[in-house]
């Protein structure tokens, strides 16, 4: 465990060059990439969304390709094409930029429907389907896109299956006056802060084997469902006994609660997490930890709780005091 841990310490440390504070930015794009997961990166314009997909895959000694989306984007632009060779005459198969061990989706909320649709294949099932062809996509595989919540003209909004298939969305805000100070000082120079690899694609490989390794309790197991289980109107019942005395339900605030998905992307969140800070077991805090970027996107609010100004992220929180943790 202690060489994961000190991989792992290093990773943290590189990104940190260049990403200044944001440690649960920097935690969940590890978190990701240890687990296999894709992530959507929410923030103001200039907060760094771009910089921290882009530093972490110059961590890593793999490939690394860029979606920059458009609303005159097409499928193909993604996922590839079939094309005439007429010196050959044969048509040739071409696989689009999707194929790389990291993909960075900025601005994915620029393209309409059918292009975001077209990483659906690509993120669920880690290949792509060309001309009635399948092509499998390298490993590691992750996903990072990047959305920009304040602006509305010329935007899409994501499908809820597109949503679905990421296993976080983490939230960018502000940095605190201190952070931005040390961001002045060290961006502002002749010279930025660049990292080196120090991960090879192998090594990834290994520690998502060894994060799959990490105990979880039943306990944590039980805590993990009563939290999904919360999410979802009408299915109070369903919480274990040790919730019994719970009132803070999603009858009223919530439309669709979080899909068996959720649970499973929970649960390998919280190993990543572990496994991060060095445990070869899960604990009560790690589940906390992870709830919110993994849950708060999956839910479809009521137009009560839009009136109430109750987001998801704000709905999880609520629920991480209400829900009894082992």
């Amino acid at each position: 465990m202690s060489e994961q841990t000190d991989k792992l310490k290093a990773l943290k440390e590189n990104i940190s060059r260049v990403i200044v504070g944001q440690e649960s930015l920097v935690d969940g794009l590890i978190v990701g990439l240890l687990c296999g997961g894709h992530v959507l990166l929410v923030g103001r314009p200039g907060l760094g969304k771009t910089l921290a997909a882009k530093t972490l895959a110059n961590c890593i000694s793999g490939t690394f390709s860029r979606l920059q989306f458009t609303p005159d984007m097409l499928p193909s632009d993604i996922v590839g094409y079939q094309s005439y060779i007429a010196e050959e005459r044969r048509l040739e198969v071409k696989v689009g930029p999707v194929s790389a061990n990291l993909v960075l989706a900025d601005e994915i909320n620029r393209a309409p429907a059918k292009v975001q649709s077209a990483l659906l294949e690509a993120m669920q099932e880690r290949q792509v389907s060309i001309a009635g062809q399948t092509f499998a996509l390298p490993e590691p595989f992750m996903v990072v896109a990047t959305r920009n919540p304040l602006e509305q003209q010329g935007t899409y909004p994501l499908p809820e299956a597109q949503k679905d298939r990421f296993l976080m969305e983490l939230s960018i805000d502000y940095p605190s006056r201190e952070e931005e100070a040390a961001v002045m000082e060290r961006m502002g120079g002749e010279t930025v802060p660049t990292v080196q690899p120090c991960l090879t694609c192998e090594e990834i490989l290994e520690l998502r084997r060894q994060a799959e390794a990490v105990h979880v309790d039943p306990r944590i197991k039980d805590y993990i469902l009563d939290l999904v289980v919360a999410t979802r109107p009408g299915q109070k019942e369903m919480l274990s006994p040790l919730q019994k005395n719970v009132q803070f339900t999603a009858d009223e605030l919530v439309e669709h609660g979080a899909s068996p998905r959720a649970s499973l992307g929970l649960l390998r969140a919280v190993r990543a997490m572990a496994l991060l800070n060095g445990r070869a077991f899960v604990i009560p805090d790690d589940v906390r930890a992870m709830a919110v970027p993994v849950l708060a996107h999956r839910l479809i609010m009521t137009f009560e709780a839009e009136a109430k100004r109750m987001t998801g992220r704000a709905f999880v929180g609520q629920l991480l005091d209400a829900v009894v943790s082992p």
